[in-house]
């Protein structure tokens, strides 16, 4: 028996993501602070980063002035879904 295939989506590890890199993840968080809290991309120090392999997301900690955040990306969907200031 043949399967249709037509109009059915990958799964998720099919599936190209947006955010291979860190320096993709590291590019997008700054864009998010910057838009965020409307200050210059070159005041802004990357802290830390790491994929979460499970979920696939990215984590970036930034830091700037006297503020820390965490910003939670899809690595899919190449979209900021968190950042929370610490």
């Amino acid at each position: 028996m043949r399967q249709n295939t037509y109009g059915m989506s990958p799964g998720i590890g099919l599936m190209k993501r947006r955010l291979e890199k860190e320096k993709d993840a590291i590019a997008l968080s700054i864009s998010g602070i910057v838009k965020k809290y409307n200050i210059r991309p070159e005041d802004i120090k990357t802290l830390e980063t790491k994929y979460h392999e499970d979920a696939g997301d990215w984590y970036v900690a930034l830091g700037w002035n006297e503020k820390k955040a965490i910003i939670q990306m899809d690595s899919v969907l190449g979209s900021i879904t968190e950042i929370k200031e610490i």
